[in-house]
């Protein structure tokens, strides 16, 4: 991989502090060391690079002998055996990145461990090459025969099991915090790490290296700051952005002209209009597509601007007041269960239901309280939980309840979001709410120095992986179809155990 002088120079950097906890990278090989090492941050703004030098560090790491542990299955710990862990904030960002080859999970699933059925222990040892081939109850050889084949090609334990017909969470008996430190993390959309989230992550990995976007907005009740802020400047390393690695993206121009301290709100609608006349993935639109609500939200500001578009589309799609229709998104707003359910806590974050975790509605359970749900970017995204499901209406102070569980997760709406809760995520077809921008322009506010619309325009304008779209009025175009389920993946078939569980 040729890499820009950036580039190489933070290469160069992440191989010295590597070698001293003991990986050679250029030697592809495990040598002596070890150690606590001083925390890394590789910092960039969009199309700097800084996915691409993740990725190549993980399978230089894995070439030196590093074994990746992620939510797949985690084998025992031995003397010899050195760890590795690619984390993001939220299942969606994760997702971006297993998209990529990068085999990334969510920090509450290192943070909290599953333990497992020993039936699926078996079958993960020996789809690792490390234990004989299993003869579990209730599993043919010729589901055991696509499994395996299955891993030879993608080397995913829930994807195979998921081609023998079985998902992994049926093997789950339960969770516990992690009690032994891993050596190697690395973090990315470390912008959206709070400061308790990284002393967790201090105290688990001997060495961390953080990856990151300045430019960002810093986490709600973090303060103005994000985590690496405080590091020393020796141990940031900053990338500028690689033009022939980003080149011919409209959307990474308009993000880049951000930068420029002197753009006005005026001048970048401007800039808006230039780059829709000459490349179709720029769109500036009168009006927003309620179609891609129903996937991917209207980026916004302001809470009252959420509220009224998600009314907009609700009634577009003629769903009942007090109910909802399968195929609406929603977003988790936390989970609500006293300290004696710390267990249960635990099994929905790991399953990716924290706070900012985007959901489809599948329909209702057969349990009062219990609605199914589609976990958007989880690898087993299929679960039935007790829901407390709250609609909000314009100049209503108190939500209306749709699913009233009296205790579990709690969800809000996802057809529209915040632009603080967008970051971390990406989609296809992005739909910025322009008007809000505009309000934050006239406000004058600014955050860490930069105008507050630059930083929200460009979180907002960044989210877009292949088609902006940039909504200039208070409209809603009609849907052309209905909402449904039938674009998501279908759950594999619940797996019985015999075993005690």
């Amino acid at each position: 991989m040729e890499f820009s002088e950036d580039q190489r120079r933070a290469w160069a950097r992440l191989e010295r502090t590597l070698h001293a906890s003991g990986i050679d990278l250029p030697g592809a090989s495990l040598v002596s060391g070890g150690g606590r090492q001083p925390t890394l941050a590789v910092l960039g703004r969009a199309g700097s690079g800084k996915t691409l030098l993740l990725a190549e560090l993980v399978k230089a790491l894995v070439a030196a002998g590093v074994e990746t542990v992620s939510a797949d299955y985690e084998s025992r710990k031995t003397r010899t055996r050195r760890t590795l862990a690619v984390l993001a904030p939220t299942n969606k960002a994760a997702s971006v990145l297993r998209a990529r080859g990068v085999p990334a999970t969510t920090i509450h699933r290192i943070l909290y461990t599953p333990l497992y059925h020993p039936d699926y222990e078996a079958i993960a040892e020996w789809l690792t090459g490390k234990g004989d081939r299993p003869k579990v109850e209730n599993l043919t050889e010729e589901a055991l025969d696509r499994a395996f084949a299955f891993f030879q090609q993608h080397p995913s334990i829930p994807g195979a099991l998921a081609s023998a017909g079985l998902r992994g969470s049926d093997f789950i008996k339960g969770w516990k915090r992690r009690d032994e430190p891993l050596d190697i993390g690395l973090i990315d959309e470390a912008s959206m790490l709070d400061e308790r989230q990284y002393a967790d992550l201090r105290e688990l990995f001997a060495t961390l290296v953080l990856f990151g976007d300045p430019a960002q907005l810093a986490p709600v009740g973090g303060g103005s700051g994000m985590v690496f802020d405080e590091l020393a400047d020796e141990a940031k390393l900053t990338l500028s952005r690689v033009h022939r690695q980003a080149a011919d993206n409209p959307i990474l121009d308009l993000a880049d002209a951000l930068a420029d301290p002197e753009l006005r709100f005026e001048d970048f609608e401007a800039m808006l209009d230039a780059a829709a006349a000459k490349d179709g993935r720029v769109v500036v639109s009168p009006r927003v597509d309620a179609g891609v609500m129903a996937r991917s939200p209207v980026l916004v500001w302001r809470n009252a601007t959420r509220v009224r578009l998600i009314q907009a589309f609700r009634t577009a799609y003629g769903a009942p007041e007090l109910a909802l229709v399968p195929g609406e998104p929603l977003v988790c707003d936390g989970i609500e269960l006293p300290l004696k359910h710390r267990k249960k806590r635990m099994d929905l974050e790991a399953r990716g239901l924290t706070k900012g975790a985007q959901v489809i509605y599948l329909g209702p359970s057969s349990r009062p309280g219990f609605a199914r749900l589609h976990v958007v970017g989880a690898e087993d995204p299929r679960v039935g939980v007790a829901s407390i499901i709250q609609l909000e209406a314009p100049g209503e102070a108190e939500p209306r309840i749709v699913t009233a569980a009296s205790m579990g997760a709690v969800f809000l709406h996802g057809a529209a979001v915040t632009i603080h809760k967008a970051q971390g995520s990406q989609w296809p077809t992005v739909q910025v709410f322009a008007p809000d921008l505009w309000a934050a322009a006239q406000s004058g506010r600014s955050e860490a120095g930069i105008a507050l619309w630059k930083r929200l325009a460009y979180v907002a304008v960044t989210r877009a992986e292949e088609r902006l779209v940039w909504v200039t009025r208070y409209a809603l175009a009609r849907p052309t179809a209905p909402l449904g389920i039938e674009d998501l993946p279908s759950a594999a078939p619940k797996l019985e155990l015999t075993a005690e569980a």
